[in-house]
C-alpha cells in the first residue's frame, strides 16, 4: 500500500483536474456560442461516453503499464491545459468550433477513462493489499471530482479566468507525471526522455499560466471589434469596455449592453415610457440595470428614489468607480437617491415588503436557465405584488424582429399574470429593433374599454390583441391609452418625443408572430424561452 501512494494522489488530482476541464469546455461554449443547457449536457454525455470507450481500450495495453500511465498524465495536461485556447481561437478562426469542442471532450475522456483500469492492474501485483487498495483508488478518484467542481465556479474562474484555470489544472498533471516519473523510474522505459519532456512541458504550462492575462488580451482583441480598454471576470460574469473613437461599449459574457453611441435611445424609451404612465413616481424598483444608464434618466424626475437590484457586485462598483462609464451614467450610482442592493432579481422579490410606483426589468437576454427563471411568470407576478395601485412594469424583451417568440412569449407570460400589456419597440442603432412590454393592472388610470368606438379611438390604444395576426388568442384584459402618454415637459430627451411615442406602439408584419397560440407562457417549471431565445441565435448566425 505505501508503495503506491503518490499514484492514489495523482488519482484524485487527474480526476479534480478533468473535471475542470470538463466544466471549462461547457462554460467557455456557452459563452461564447450560446444555449448553456445544450453544452453542458454534450459536455457531460460526451465525456461518459469517451470514459467507457477509454475504459474499454485500456485492455489493448499489455506491457509498460507504469510507461502508459505516465503518457495519460502527459497527455490529460497537455490538452486540458490548452483546452480554452484552443476553442478561443477556433471560434475566431474556424467556421467548425463544435468540432474542436468535440475532439477535446473526445481526447481528454478517453485518456481519464484509461486511468483506473491501467492503475488498477498496477496495482494487482500486490494482491495482500488489493482489496483496501482497490477502494482507496475509486475514493479518491470521486473526491477528486468534487473538489474540481466545487473549486471551479467558487474559486478558480472568479480569480483566474478561463485560460490561467486550464494552464494551472495542466501544470497539476504534469507536475504529477514529473514525480512518477522520478518515483518509479526504475519502472519506466526511456526514464530519462520522460524527465526531460514532463519538465520542459511543465515549465511551458507554468509560463501560459503566468502569462495566461497577457494572452486574454489578445485574443479579445480578436473577439472584439474595437479596442478593449477594460476586461474583468467576475464570480459571476466576464465584463469586457471596448472603444472605438468615441464609442464606448459594454459587454457581459460577449454580448454588447450597449454602446454610448446610441444607448440613449434604449434607456429613455425604457424609462420616460413607464414614469409618463404611472400614477407615482417616489419610489421606482430597477432590477437589473447595474451600468446605471436607467438610474441616469430615472434621477431627472426630481423627488424619485431609486431601488437599484444587480447581483454582480463587481458589475455596479466598476459602472460607479471607472472613469469612462461613471461619466456616461453621469455618477449615478454615486446619487444619494439611488439604493444599491448587491442580491438575485428574484430573491429579493421574494423578500420583499416594500412597495413600489414603477418596476423597471432591465436584465440581460434570457440565454440560460438562470435568466429564464427572470423572464418566468411566477416572477412577474412577483413584480406585481410590490406595485403601488396604479404602478407600471416595463420589461426589456429582447428584438421583435430578431427574437419574435422570445418577445412576444414575454407578452403573454405578463398577461398570464392578470397585466394589461401594450408591447412597444424602437430602432437601436447598436441592437437593431428592440422591444420593450409596458404592464399595467385594473386599477391604472390609462386603461380604457375594449370597445373602441371609432377608427380614431382604435389608434388610440395598444395592447397584444392587435398584433394576434390570425390568432383566436386574445388577452381579456382593457387597452392601455396610447394618446394619453405625454412627456414631463421638465424631462430632457434627445430620442423620445410627445410626437414620437404613438409610433413605438406601431409593429410591422415581420415583428409579429404568424400565431400567438403557438407561442407559451413562460413558466417557472417550464422555461420555454430559453428554447425560444437560442433558436432565435442559431437563426441569426
Amino acid at each position: 500500500m505505501k508503495n503506491y501512494r503518490l499514484l492514489m494522489l495523482t488519482t484524485l488530482i487527474i480526476s479534480g483536474c478533468s473535471m475542470v476541464y470538463e466544466l471549462i469546455i461547457s462554460a467557455v461554449s456557452s459563452y461564447l456560442v450560446g444555449d448553456s443547457t445544450l453544452h453542458y449536457s454534450i459536455t457531460i454525455g460526451l465525456y461518459m461516453f469517451a470514459m467507457g470507450v477509454g475504459s474499454y481500450l485500456s485492455k489493448y495495453i499489455k506491457k509498460d503499464l507504469f510507461n502508459w500511465f505516465t503518457n495519460i498524465e502527459i497527455g490529460v495536461g497537455v490538452l486540458g491545459g490548452l483546452s480554452s485556447l484552443l476553442l478561443f481561437l477556433a471560434n475566431l478562426y474556424l467556421e467548425s468550433y463544435e468540432l474542436v469542442m468535440y475532439v477535446e471532450i473526445i481526447l481528454i475522456g478517453t485518456l481519464v477513462g484509461a486511468e483506473i483500469p491501467i492503475l488498477t492492474r498496477i496495482i494487482e501485483m500486490d494482491k495482500k493489499n488489493l482489496r483496501l487498495t482497490l477502494s482507496n483508488l475509486f475514493s479518491f478518484d470521486y473526491i477528486g471530482g468534487l473538489i474540481g467542481s466545487v473549486a471551479f465556479p467558487l474559486i478558480l474562474m472568479p480569480k483566474l479566468g478561463f485560460f490561467a484555470t486550464a494552464f494551472m489544472a495542466g501544470s497539476f498533471n504534469l507536475i504529477c507525471a514529473t514525480l512518477i516519473v522520478f518515483k518509479y523510474q526504475d519502472r519506466i522505459r526511456g526514464s530519462r526522455y520522460y524527465k526531460l519532456t514532463t519538465i520542459l512541458l511543465l515549465v511551458l504550462m507554468l509560463l501560459g499560466m503566468f502569462v495566461s492575462e497577457n494572452i486574454g488580451n489578445i485574443i479579445e482583441q480578436g473577439l472584439y471589434r474595437d479596442n478593449v480598454i477594460m476586461s474583468e471576470q467576475t464570480t459571476y460574469q466576464k465584463i469586457v469596455v471596448t472603444r472605438h473613437k468615441d464609442d464606448i461599449r459594454l459587454y457581459i459574457d460577449g454580448n454588447v449592453q450597449f454602446s454610448s453611441m446610441d444607448e440613449y435611445r434604449y434607456h429613455e424609451a425604457l424609462v420616460h415610457v413607464p414614469m409618463s404612465v404611472a400614477s407615482g413616481r417616489s419610489d421606482i424598483l430597477i432590477l437589473g440595470g447595474g451600468d446605471g444608464m436607467a438610474a441616469r434618466e430615472l434621477l431627472k424626475y426630481p423627488d424619485t428614489n431609486i431601488t437599484l437590484i444587480d447581483l454582480d457586485s463587481e458589475m455596479t462598483r466598476i459602472c460607479s468607480e471607472d472613469k469612462v462609464i461613471s461619466e456616461l451614467n453621469e455618477h449615478a450610482l454615486s446619487s444619494d437617491r439611488v439604493t444599491i442592493i448587491n442580491m438575485d432579481a428574484y430573491e429579493y422579490l421574494e423578500k420583499c415588503d416594500k412597495k413600489y410606483d414603477v418596476v423597471i426589468v432591465d436584465l440581460p437576454d434570457p440565454n440560460n436557465e438562470a435568466l429564464a427563471k427572470l423572464y418566468s411568470n411566477v416572477f412577474y407576478r412577483l413584480c406585481g405584488q410590490v406595485l403601488n395601485p396604479g404602478g407600471v412594469i416595463n420589461v426589456q424583451s429582447t428584438s421583435p424582429y430578431y427574437a419574435t417568440k422570445s418577445f412576444w412569449c414575454v407578452t403573454k407570460t405578463l398577461e398570464s399574470e392578470g397585466f394589461t400589456v401594450a408591447p412597444y419597440h424602437l430602432q437601436v442603432p447598436a441592437f437593431g429593433d428592440w422591444g420593450f412590454n409596458l404592464a399595467v393592472k385594473s386599477d391604472n388610470d390609462y386603461l380604457v374599454d375594449e370597445g373602441a368606438s371609432s377608427e380614431e379611438e382604435v389608434m388610440t390604444v395598444a395592447d397584444s390583441s392587435e398584433n394576434k395576426v390570425d390568432s383566436e388568442y386574445a388577452p381579456v384584459q382593457g387597452k392601455i391609452d396610447i394618446s394619453r402618454i405625454k412627456l414631463d415637459e421638465n424631462i430632457e430627451t434627445r430620442f423620445l418625443s410627445n410626437e414620437n411615442i404613438a409610433s413605438l406602439f406601431i409593429f410591422g408584419k415581420d415583428e409579429k408572430p404568424a400565431d400567438m397560440n403557438d407561442i407559451e407562457i413562460n413558466q417557472l417549471t417550464k422555461p420555454v424561452m430559453i428554447q425560444y431565445y437560442n433558436d432565435a441565435v442559431r437563426n441569426w448566425e
